[in-house]
């Protein structure tokens, strides 16, 4: 079973996706983790080939057997990753081995365009949504950095996401939409797992 989990950045998607997966036992995908990862590449090394990196998500994010847990969440990496992101070869390469991952087992995946692109057909859609002003107070309170600052970013990368003509992110049309703005994290993660566990029992997101 796949369960997908989508939304621009601050609404909660890691946050919820992470414990979502330990309550149904579950293995979690940060997709964005993995853009990060070439983001980071790229910073690097400009002309590094996208098919020689090695990018591991289990407990710690590696990238070429270095752990870079922390460095791909720097406010470099975070915008280079939106623009790599909207890249056919990068967009392509990933998409394929996130495609090739949720083949198998049980998962609860995080991105822009699971519902939509990689797991069309996930048995249960999530598209997570919040003001953007709480958006950017929750990245600010969890990064230590200015508001102002993260916000017009997050204005940026906003654009970006829903612009691209690959893979834009938009929620897909069975996703269920839940707005976090006034929501405990635990209230939502509540909610998303109790409709997949009436997704597992076959009845499906009410």
């Amino acid at each position: 079973m796949i369960v997908a989990i989508d939304g621009p950045a601050g609404a909660g998607k890691s946050t919820v996706a992470r414990a979502v997966a330990q309550t149904l036992s579950f293995t979690y995908l940060d997709t964005g983790a993995m853009y990060r990862c070439v983001a980071l590449a790229r910073i690097r090394d400009a002309d590094c080939d996208l098919d020689s990196l090695k990018i591991e998500l289990d407990d710690a994010i590696t990238l070429n057997g270095e752990d870079v847990s922390d460095a791909i969440r720097t406010p470099e990496v975070t915008e280079l990753a939106s623009e790599v992101a909207a890249e056919a070869s990068v967009r392509a390469a990933m998409a394929t081995r996130q495609a090739a991952l949720l083949a198998e087992g049980d998962w609860v995946a995080e991105g822009r365009d699971i519902g939509t692109v990689i797991a069309p057909h996930a048995e249960l859609k999530i598209f997570l949504t919040a003001d953007p002003q709480e958006r950017a107070r929750r990245r600010a309170e969890q990064t230590g950095r200015d508001l102002s600052e993260i916000l017009a970013e997050q204005q940026d990368r906003d654009r970006r996401d829903g612009e691209r003509s690959l893979s834009p992110l938009v929620a897909a049309g069975d996703a269920v939409q839940l707005d976090t703005t006034t929501l405990s994290a635990d209230e939502v993660i509540t909610q998303i797992a109790e409709l997949a566990n009436a997704a597992i029992n076959g009845g499906g997101p009410q």
